[in-house]
């Protein structure tokens, strides 16, 4: 990693995979700046419950404020920019808030990078810009298809980002995670929505469509990936896919997890839980040739083996109950 003194910056550190990140860079040794998003509550989303709290220096924050960006940027000489909206569902209410966060907010770090002359970009994009496959593995080169709002930003944010590379030099790469999953997920996503209602003692789980297939990367893995992608220079004005190149379906994976957990569970379609017709991605299957030929990194995690660890963080009760499993949350 090409680090001056400056340190790293995290945006959307209190995420999901922002969080594992965070603590993945402190144990590389690295000084971190964690961006979270400001709120009155004074509430650190989820760095709150990781081991190395006191190692880091917390940021609270918009992303949407250019001033704000230039401002924590300064001194800084590595951006890993995760700070998005990213529910699908949610994107189909208010398409509106994910331009202004997605797009705009990626500009302003961009922006501010360049100003404050900062070494690297990391910028976090996702699986869901390819939309449904037309060919498998898919690679980088694969078409770009906004089959949602949130897709439609996260193609625009790549492209404002790697414009950037392409106009004034800066030293960006996009880093595109396919299905990332473990502890601490956020409720709407498909793992969390199968174990916390089998965890709560529900007997009929309410899924959506089971026919789609995903490519799912542990957090751990996908993590490395962004840390392995910082470490090479080879990776500058790339786009690079963080996948297993493997596939499931829903229906098979929630076979899997029910009978992790509760044998006797059944699956109940639930309609609200399915996305438009023709918005709905039915398959991704991520090609990870183009990683691993110009990194070290390679998947260390099997689906079952990355299932068993996120179980058994959500059987402590003091996880559990962060979750609402009687709620379908967008």
């Amino acid at each position: 990693m090409l680090i001056k003194g400056g340190g790293v910056l995290v945006t959307g550190a209190d995420g999901f995979i922002g969080s594992h990140l965070t603590e993945a860079l402190v144990k590389e040794g690295v000084r971190v700046k964690a961006l979270s998003y400001y709120n009155s509550f004074n509430n650190w989303g989820w760095l709150e419950a990781i081991d190395c709290l006191r190692k880091i220096e917390i940021l609270t924050g918009d992303v949407r404020d250019p001033h704000y960006c230039k401002k924590i940027t300064k001194e800084v000489d590595v951006i890993f920019h995760l700070a998005s909206l990213i529910a699908i569902p949610y994107s189909y209410m208010a398409p509106d808030s994910f331009v202004d966060t997605n797009i705009k907010g990626t500009l302003n770090i961009c922006q501010a990078a360049l100003e404050n002359k900062c070494a690297r970009v990391i910028h976090c994009s996702t699986s869901e810009v390819y939309g449904t496959a037309k060919y498998v593995p898919i690679d980088e080169n694969h078409p770009l298809q906004p089959q949602s709002p949130y897709s439609a930003t996260k193609i625009a944010a790549d492209a404002i980002a790697m414009s950037f590379y392409y106009t004034y030099g800066l030293p960006v790469t996009i880093a595109r995670p396919f299905n990332t999953y473990g502890p601490r997920q956020s409720a709407r996503a498909v793992i969390p929505t199968i174990i916390t209602q089998l965890l709560s003692g529900k007997k009929e789980i309410k899924l959506g469509s089971l026919h789609p297939t995903r490519d799912l990367v542990y957090v751990k893995d996908t993590v490395r990936g962004f840390i392995e992608i910082s470490k090479s220079k080879r990776t500058l004005g790339e786009t690079i896919n963080i996948a297993t190149q493997n596939d499931i379906s829903i229906g098979n994976l929630s076979s899997m997890i029910i009978s992790m957990i509760n044998p006797k569970a059944t699956i109940k379609p639930d309609t609200i839980r399915v996305r438009p017709s023709k918005s709905e991605v039915q398959r991704l299957l991520g090609s990870n040739k183009k990683i691993q030929s110009i990194t070290k990194w390679k998947p260390t995690y099997s689906l079952e083996a990355g299932l068993a660890e996120t179980i058994e963080w959500f059987r402590d009760s003091n996880n559990l109950m962060r979750y609402k499993a009687d709620i379908y949350n967008v």
